[in-house]
């Protein structure tokens, strides 16, 4: 048994999900993992995500210490970085085996039709 944030959890896996579980955690992550990305950046390679999902979701990150927030203000407009944390670059081969299965997946199952965004 696991406890995050007093909430107990019944094995590891349920752990690695806590993180990066939901729909969109991996996605924005698998975006991250290419370097630094701007919040306007992010939400042009999500297209499908709402503006307060994808702030909600980049701040949980933030507070598990999985993606790191920066924040540049020395000349207008402000700007804002996310980029990987040393922690979140440990997901790296379990971001990068969730994108090989679902690559794999889209070739060979039936029910996956492959739309090209224009």
């Amino acid at each position: 048994m696991y406890t995050i944030d007093d909430k107990t959890y019944p094995c590891c896996t349920s752990v690695t999900m806590r993180f990066i579980g939901g729909k969109w955690k991996a996605v924005i992550l698998f975006h991250l993992i290419d370097g630094r990305k701007r919040y306007n950046e992010l939400r042009k390679l999500i297209p499908t995500i709402t503006e307060r999902t994808l702030s909600l979701q980049l701040k949980q990150l933030e507070e598990d210490g999985i993606i790191d927030r920066q924040v540049f203000t020395e000349k207008p407009p402000l700007m804002v970085e996310y980029s990987l944390t040393d922690f979140g670059k440990t997901l790296l081969p379990v971001l990068n085996e969730i994108t090989k299965w679902g690559t794999e997946a889209s070739e060979n199952s039936k029910k996956i039709i492959k739309k090209k965004i224009s």
